[in-house]
């Protein structure tokens, strides 16, 4: 599974950008999909997730209500939809990909596959 992400860019604070992961392999309605970000100087933090049916959602307390988590199996794609963002969401952004995506894991190690991040900076 390879994946790319997109859709990072500078926004201001209050405002919304939406992240897009496009992944290549034949099993990606089998996969569960997360969003993980890092800020300079900081661990690798889980943002989202959600099973490979998109039946379930899992996301962090500080983005709950701000931030949706979307899948679309017959583009392979996952999305991840930021609104009203803070200067503390400002990270390089990560989408990643587990086999056997039947639930959420909000730790990185469970996640096999990964892309190549794209940054976002919320300015204040």
């Amino acid at each position: 599974v390879q994946l790319q992400a997109s859709g990072g860019g500078t926004v201001e604070a209050g405002g919304s950008l939406k992240l897009s992961c496009t992944a290549s392999g034949p099993t990606f309605s089998r996969i569960g999909m997360a969003w993980f970000r890092q800020a300079p100087g900081l661990e690798r933090e889980f943002v989202a997730g959600i099973t490979w049916t998109g039946g379930s959602t899992d996301y962090r307390d500080s983005v709950k209500g701000r931030f949706t988590i979307a899948r679309d199996n017959s583009k392979s794609m996952v999305f991840l939809q930021m609104n009203s963002l803070k200067p503390e969401d400002t990270a390089v952004y990560y989408c990643a990909a587990r086999l056997g995506g039947s639930m959420v894991y909000g730790t990185a190690r469970y996640y096999a596959y990964w892309g190549q991040g794209t940054l976002v900076t919320v300015s204040s």
